[in-house]
């Protein structure tokens, strides 16, 4: 349990994780491009580590130029429940939370109207 705990606190994990079970495999511009913020160098840190952890599985063509695709490895797709979860989850926070603040609003609206 915390050999995964430690892996998916790592920054970025669960993103990197998200966009390659969402989306399939992609080379690196293209996570990079839908990981909103991730520095090239932290994104390669990432990508290596989770490689390492057979999570993540690193595919190089031997094309002009060089093909590199990244995809998630059997054991990466062992998280797809619980990264779905997470999704789910989250969507209904985001919508909760909107809600609240919403509403939080109109009522301060009322009151300054008073």
């Amino acid at each position: 349990m915390d050999f995964i705990l430690r892996m998916l606190m790592g920054p970025w994990t669960t993103y990197i994780l998200y966009n390659l079970r969402t989306h399939g495999p992609q080379r690196f511009g293209e996570l990079k491009r839908r990981v909103t913020g991730i520095s090239a160098k932290m994104l390669t840190e990432r990508l290596r580590t989770l490689e390492g952890a057979s999570l993540v599985k690193r595919d190089y063509e031997a094309t002009i130029p060089p093909k590199v695709t990244y995809s998630l490895t059997q054991r990466g797709h062992e998280l797809d429940d619980v990264m779905g979860r997470l999704a789910e989850i989250g969507t209904r926070w985001e919508t909760e939370d909107a809600a609240n603040r919403a509403m939080r609003a109109a009522a301060a609206e009322l009151k300054a109207a008073e």
